[in-house]
């Protein structure tokens, strides 16, 4: 219990305290998903998922299907991020931006907006890159930002474990813990509440290469190799991009 002077008043903590760069991120999902759901046209909506899904047979072939793909090869480059801001419905959104929020605000806080931002361009980026390598003649769009927040969860995990910051994005707790030097791979690998987050991580995106649908947007089926691409860009780009430097001996 703690004790406060006579007459004071207790500071109120906010429910929520994410951090502005992620309720951007949230506020632009929502607003495309909503305009696409309530304002575009059918047709105008295929047009914008062709335009700006990730479709990995655009990248090797821009006339696969003999007419060139809409953007051209623009959008042979765009489409490697542009694909996360498109979901396939409500609860897709929500479910990314559930894990926006509690994955992505330690990293925002820890990294600041701009290197947040890149960090999560390269998981967005790394998650397309191996769904590319894995079905290169792939006709399936694939959109969602779970690639990005993949990398979120890695690298959240390199520091959060060790007390540096809590890893759900309401209340912050102390600012400090967020600016601590985060512990190298290797104590991480040692670290049993780690090891436990990540196990369960990549046992549940096994699961969803096994049992996740049959391939189709319209199916809810998860790409779980973009998934594990994302993951990797994060756990990997973490000390590149953290400005939190470790002492040197």
């Amino acid at each position: 219990m703690t004790h406060l002077p006579s007459g004071a008043v207790p500071e109120r903590q906010p429910i929520f305290n994410l951090p502005g760069v992620v309720l951007f991120l949230l506020g632009a999902l929502i607003l495309i998903h909503a305009i696409r759901t309530w304002v575009l046209s059918s047709d105008a909506d295929i047009e914008i998922l062709l335009l700006f899904a990730f479709i990995p047979v655009r990248i090797i072939d821009l006339t696969a299907f003999g007419v060139p793909f809409p953007g051209g090869s623009a959008a042979q480059v765009w489409s490697f991020a542009s694909y996360a801001f498109l979901h396939a419905d409500w609860s897709h959104l929500i479910f990314n931006g559930l894990w926006l929020a509690a994955f992505g605000s330690p990293v925002a806080v820890r990294f600041g907006p701009a290197r947040f931002l890149v960090y999560s361009l390269a998981g967005a980026i790394g998650g397309a890159a191996l769904h590319l390598a894995i079905y290169p003649s792939s006709a399936i769009p694939m959109i969602g930002a779970s690639a990005a927040v993949s990398a979120h969860m890695a690298g959240a995990a390199r520091f959060v474990f060790s007390g540096s910051g809590s890893l759900v994005g309401m209340r912050r707790g102390d600012p400090s813990a967020y600016h601590r030097p985060a512990p190298p791979l290797t104590a991480i690998l040692q670290n049993r509440s780690a090891l436990t987050f990540l196990a369960v991580w990549f046992i549940m995106n096994l699961l969803f290469g096994l049992f996740g649908g049959s391939g189709t947007i319209a199916s809810g089926a998860i790409a779980w190799e973009a998934h594990i691409g994302g993951f990797l860009a994060g756990l990997l780009l973490f000390p590149l991009l953290d400005p939190v430097r470790r002492p040197q001996p």
